[in-house]
């Protein structure tokens, strides 16, 4: 595969990623139909965190964190790294040394499929790492890969400038053409879940809300007042 480093690409604009960051992971996930979900194995080293931008995307070798220095000199403020790995690998790719980098150029987080280290300083600075692992053990610089590529992490195809979705709940994908829509029925989607809020707290049950009555029966749900008159 022919290593490159691409420059430039479009990315969507800031006050709907500032929205999606808002609206979080559950919602965009619901408002795009259930698409765009990194595997659950992908998880926040930290309680809390919740953020949303462009993603500036990674394809590194295992073992081998040459391509996120690369991507050091690409970024944008409001970006997100998203590493994706060529093979399956845990390494600690990313620590407190490379966080402190990517927070003077205004870098917002980092998705890696693979593992990072320096768990306690990337929690007392705050930089937001959704990862597959946490490993001690250091990477090398030997093997280029390629930077702001078309991806798959953790099992979602992303592309640079797509927007990344990530908080306590998991990662999610928006396709850059997508977002406009997305943020539109994520609002739609808020809205209504604000009203059925309201009757929840007021006492009204599921079954009746989403009239689910009629459904059940049909399944086959019989209810008995007691064991004994199952007999």
């Amino acid at each position: 595969m022919k290593s490159v480093a691409i420059r430039s690409f479009p990315r969507a604009d800031a006050a709907d990623i500032a929205a999606l960051e808002q609206l979080g992971v559950a919602t965009v996930h619901e408002a795009q139909e259930r698409t765009g979900l990194l595997k659950p194995y992908m998880r926040p080293i930290y309680p809390g965190a919740r953020i949303a931008g462009s993603a500036a995307t990674v394809l590194a070798q295992p073992g081998d964190n040459w391509m996120l220095h690369v991507v050091m000199g690409l970024c944008q403020p409001g970006d997100i790294f998203v590493v994706a790995l060529s093979a399956d690998n845990s390494d600690g790719m990313f620590g407190e040394l490379l966080a402190t980098s990517a927070r003077a150029h205004g870098v917002k987080g980092l998705v890696i499929d693979a593992g990072v280290r320096d768990v306690r300083d990337l929690t007392q600075m705050q930089f937001p790492v959704w990862s597959r692992a946490i490993s001690a053990k250091g990477t090398v610089k030997a093997t280029p890969g390629c930077v702001n590529v078309p991806v798959v992490c953790a099992g979602a195809q992303i592309h640079p400038g797509d927007v990344i979705v990530a908080d306590d709940d998991g990662v999610v994908v928006v396709r850059r053409e997508s977002v406009p829509e997305v943020v539109k029925k994520g609002r739609q989607r808020e809205a209504a879940e604000a009203e059925k809020r309201a009757l929840f707290q007021a006492g009204k049950l599921g079954l009746d809300l989403y009239g689910m009555h009629d459904a059940l029966r049909a399944a086959g749900l019989e209810y008995y007042d007691t064991l004994d008159d199952l007999e």
